[in-house]
């Protein structure tokens, strides 16, 4: 084989195998990099909840507190069952965009080997 053979090969390996490879495992990358944040965020957001609401019932003395507390329960429990449903529609998102990506990417890869082909 010629050098010349030799380059072209490499080139249309590099073409049709590895950058796609590399374009897909960097998509993979950034959506996992995503659901993980967002993630954490949710974990970290429901913690914070709870625990403000365990320290309100520390705080508990009388009628008019436990009142209070009754009343902040049944609003925390609201901004949960919001906070969810956002997390939720968030990854949602985050997936559709993966598949929309990920199924331009096959596209590409496969107009590149249709291309390659002729």
């Amino acid at each position: 084989m010629s050098k010349a053979t030799t380059q072209q090969a490499t080139e249309q390996f590099e073409s049709m195998f590895v950058a796609p490879a590399r374009s897909f495992g960097a998509l993979n990358l950034d959506y996992t990099e995503k659901l993980v944040a967002a993630q954490f965020d949710a974990v970290r957001a429901l913690t914070d909840m709870g625990l403000a609401q365990a320290r309100g019932w520390l705080d508990v003395r009388d009628a008019d507190s436990l009142k209070s507390v009754v009343v902040s329960q049944q609003k925390a429990s609201q901004d949960v069952g919001e906070r969810l449903r956002g997390d939720a529609e968030k990854i949602m998102s985050l997936s559709q965009e993966y598949v929309q990506k990920s199924q331009k990417l096959a596209e590409d890869g496969i107009k590149a080997a249709t291309t390659a082909a002729k």
